[in-house]
């Protein structure tokens, strides 16, 4: 299995999306922003907050649809970290353009996909809707079930302010549900949202609570961290 990322919990990122806006404490320290800032590929570099933006009469999201075949080129499974550089459901991406990556993810299905937002609401609205449905095609009706079951749905959650999310997050479709708790920023209580299918088969799941396969920790690193007690 190739790995081209130093991100520990995957072997592979895959951008279609660039360019963010912060959005809660955790975005402080961006390393995402860090490297904008430091190599600018998208031209050049504005601050990632919406008034920075605003003013610089810059778009937040830069959209590579050049990109979206690249998971196709990947022929070992791999664990693919989608939009290290953005959020896929930021926004001002368009519904029609996130329609084009979940059908790459479902046709590319070799592989594991991890959609991880700070912006769960979108992501429901999303998911819920099933708008990859509309680009239908025989090659992806052979692969299409909903939700897909190689696309893995998180949020990231940095403090006990933001552990709404989770409640969110469980009304989301999803086979695989995962926690980003990077920069973990305060004590963190899931306790409440956290229960282990006990393999009930069914879609949503059957058991209460809310289903988390995978819990990621993190610190933040570089100028300016805040340390991890």
């Amino acid at each position: 299995m190739g790995k081209d990322t130093k991100i520990s919990w995957c072997d592979a990122t895959w951008n279609p999306v660039t360019g963010c806006t912060k959005v809660s404490a955790g975005c402080r320290n961006c390393y995402s922003e860090a490297l904008d800032k430091r190599f600018h590929r998208d031209g050049p570099y504005v601050p990632w907050t919406v008034a920075a933006q605003r003013k610089a009469g810059v778009p937040a999201i830069h959209l590579h649809p050049e990109r979206l075949p690249a998971p196709f080129h990947w022929e070992k499974p791999r664990r693919i970290f989608v939009n290290s550089m953005s959020d896929l459901f930021h926004e001002d991406v368009p519904f029609e353009f996130i329609d084009k990556v979940f059908a790459v993810m479902a046709l590319a299905h070799q592989h594991v996909f991890q959609v991880l937002s700070k912006r769960p609401e979108r992501m429901l609205e999303y998911m819920v809707q099933a708008h990859v449905s509309d680009l239908l095609s025989k090659d992806l009706e052979t692969y299409l079930k909903w939700p897909l079951p190689n696309v893995w749905i998180g949020v990231s959650v940095e403090n006990q302010r933001n552990l709404p999310r989770l409640k969110v997050l469980a009304r989301v479709p999803a086979k695989v549900r995962f926690i980003s708790a990077e920069p973990l920023l305060s004590a963190l209580d899931i306790n409440p949202f956290f229960y282990m299918c006990n393999g009930c088969g069914e879609t949503p799941c059957a058991c209460q609570g809310l289903t988390i396969q995978q819990v990621i920790v993190g610190g933040e690193s570089g100028p300016g961290y805040r340390p991890l007690e």
